[in-house]
């Protein structure tokens, strides 16, 4: 799989796709995986591997590996040296028969010249192996290497450090990732040396799923819709410690356009469902002027509720034959507040 780049929201994100169909057909790519979910999982893993517990583990094996090479060397130069016995017995026969009885002296001569040849390549062979066992690490290595345990973390974690760079220490480490996309991401990671392990991480949300407002944030909105309007119900989330989809504190424009995609009904609607009434309604219903019914709220004969953001209210219905809601001239309205029986709610 090939890796692609693209930034969201000012961060570079990856994406890998299997690239090689569509690079010889020209196709679109035959699979996509969204990488910003690995590469932390990834990252994490390798911050946890280079430990000073995992690199003395590693250079106790190293250790062990030496003393097996010892090992290994020691049964290479007997090979060697059995091999060299074989071609000096050879040798010997060869010089020791009667030149005169040239059937047996072609046969031991070919003896010897095999004899030699598996001298030559036994040889040849520990030559290799010794030079290979030679490159072991010295106290100074094994120092440099420990040291990692403080210097990676910090290389690693450094936001100054390119991708690219991220990526050339990653393939030092390991050897490569089989990334399968089911309901989740699974990956097995080998490491170079062998060692392998298994990671599972969620499938990465598209983005409008990532910015979809939190489902207790909607609920808590739809609560607040019961009592107060758009600015004030946003008001109470930002008070409350909840933010938009976004990121961003909200506004009565974000409740506004929150609602109506998710069909919540707004403080006016709710005021309606109950029965709340406007101020025509409430004139036609007392059978009285508009100018009327203002004036006997603003005297607190009215009980009513501010609907939404532009000061629009809505009356509680009043009680027919009420005595104090009938037009009489020469009485005061503040007196009739003051002999008018408690009914509560909110002016």
């Amino acid at each position: 799989m090939t890796v692609g780049y693209h930034h969201r929201r000012g961060v570079e994100v990856p994406d890998y796709r299997c690239m090689g169909q569509a690079i010889q057909t020209g196709s679109a790519p035959c699979h996509r995986v969204p990488g910003s979910t690995i590469d932390p999982a990834i990252s994490q893993l390798l911050l946890e591997s280079v430990t000073p517990v995992a690199l003395d583990v590693a250079l106790s094996v190293e250790s062990e590996l030496e003393a097996r090479a010892g090992e290994a060397d020691a049964l290479r130069a007997s090979h060697v040296e059995r091999a060299r016995h074989r071609a000096d017995a050879a040798r010997r026969r060869y010089l020791a028969v009667d030149p005169d009885n040239r059937l047996v002296a072609d046969s031991l001569e070919a003896d010897w010249n095999d004899a030699l040849r598996q001298l030559s390549e036994a040889e040849e062979n520990y030559g290799r192996a010794s030079a290979a066992a030679q490159a072991t690490l010295t106290e100074e290595h094994k120092a440099r290497v420990r040291a990692l345990a403080t210097d990676f973390p910090r290389l690693w974690s450094d936001p100054a450090t390119p991708v690219r760079e991220r990526k050339r220490i990653a393939r030092l480490l390991i050897e490569d990732v089989t990334i399968v996309k089911a309901e989740q991401i699974h990956l097995d990671v080998r490491f170079r040396g062998g060692a392998t392990t298994s990671l599972v991480v969620p499938i990465p949300l598209s983005g409008g799923q990532a910015r979809q407002t939190n489902p207790d944030t909607l609920a808590a909105l739809d609560r607040l819709l019961e009592t107060h309007t758009d600015a004030q119900a946003a008001e109470a989330l930002n008070r409350d410690g909840h933010h938009s989809g976004t990121g961003q504190p909200f506004t009565s424009y974000i409740v506004l356009h929150l609602r109506r995609g998710n069909g919540l009904p707004s403080h006016l609607e709710r005021l309606r469902a109950r029965g709340l009434l406007t101020i025509p309604e409430v004139a036609e219903r007392l059978g009285v002027s508009t100018s009327t019914i203002k004036a006997w709220h603003r005297a607190g004969l009215l009980v009513s509720h501010l609907a939404n953001d532009k000061n629009i209210r809505l009356f509680e219905p009043p009680a027919l034959g009420d005595p104090s809601l009938v037009k009489r001239m020469g009485s005061r309205l503040d007196q009739r507040v003051l002999t008018r029986p408690s009914t509560g709610g909110a002016v």
